[in-house]
């Protein structure tokens, strides 16, 4: 697959910022502000202006307790958005969706990338669709689902766990035909994990990294960082950057975030300062 040179040459740098759409009533920060195709667009229009490398394009909300949509609701909500994007921006759009009749029409659409919060589990046509497609594919852990994830999480280590699980999630791709080099993975921050587990994770991020495969980080905003702060998510923003700061010094690269302009000002002082510690890292 290729992309426009401008989104090539952004690769030199040592990170990738993934701007997040949320096309839904109901997300748990900026549920409603761009529930309608027009306000969804504009609002990709300005990530692009702000520095976003991907865009992340979903139609329904996966915070702890989320209602149920159904996929013909859920296409219907993101198929228009994805298709005006894809006409204009520069980098990979990904739709963040785990059916995988959502997620080819999103890619007749114009997507590139599917973002799928269950690794498979919701739907046993997700890893034939990537296969056939041979399009990227975001693995993320989870347990249980959006109504259930939360109910007494568990870890016997919770960061040994949740590698171990991604390369499971991770091996069924590949023999289910998905290449190596098709595959992300996201330790899934604050999904069937309490306050405690997200901060443990993001300690030992570095072997999550470890795992070899380009690593994705939404921390963006979160309830873990409220449970440290004290502050509701409109006011998050600079627990956020500690964050992405944590994870970036860990060797994670890729940062899917509600806030591209304040991240990648922060990241581009960050990896200049530090850059003695990240010879030879490479971006998404």
């Amino acid at each position: 697959m290729s992309y426009p040179s401008a989104f090539l040459e952004q690769r030199d740098r040592r990170f990738s910022l993934m701007g997040i759409v949320n096309v839904t009533p109901d997300s748990f920060y900026d549920g409603g502000r761009y529930h309608t195709v027009d306000a969804a667009i504009a609002h990709a229009r300005m990530l692009q202006d702000e520095g976003a490398d991907i865009i992340d394009i979903g139609g329904a909300s996966s915070r702890p307790g989320a209602g149920v949509v159904a996929p013909e609701e859920e296409a219907g909500r993101v198929l228009p958005v994805i298709e005006a994007v894809a006409g204009f921006f520069r980098g990979p759009v990904s739709v963040d969706t785990a059916w995988s009749a959502v997620a080819r029409a999103a890619l007749d659409a114009g997507a590139q990338w599917i973002n799928d919060i269950s690794a498979g589990r919701f739907d046993a046509g997700m890893i034939p669709l990537v296969a056939r497609a041979r399009c990227k594919i975001i693995v993320m852990h989870s347990r249980g689902t959006p109504q259930t994830m939360q109910d007494d999480p568990r870890f016997d280590d919770v960061v040994a766990d949740v590698a171990r699980e991604l390369g499971e999630s991770v091996d069924l791709f590949k023999r289910g035909g998905v290449d190596r080099e098709q595959v992300l993975i996201d330790p899934g921050i604050g999904f069937a994990k309490t306050a405690a587990h997200s901060i443990e994770l993001i300690k030992g991020l570095d072997r999550i990294v470890a795992l070899g495969y380009p690593v994705v980080i939404g921390t963006s905003r979160k309830s873990f960082i409220g449970r440290l702060t004290g502050r509701e998510a409109p006011e998050r923003l600079y627990g956020t950057l500690g964050s992405v700061a944590a994870a970036y010094l860990c060797g994670v690269s890729i940062f899917r975030v509600h806030d591209v302009a304040e991240t990648g000002d922060f990241l581009k002082v960050l990896t200049e300062c530090t850059a003695h510690n990240r010879a030879g890292g490479d971006g998404a």
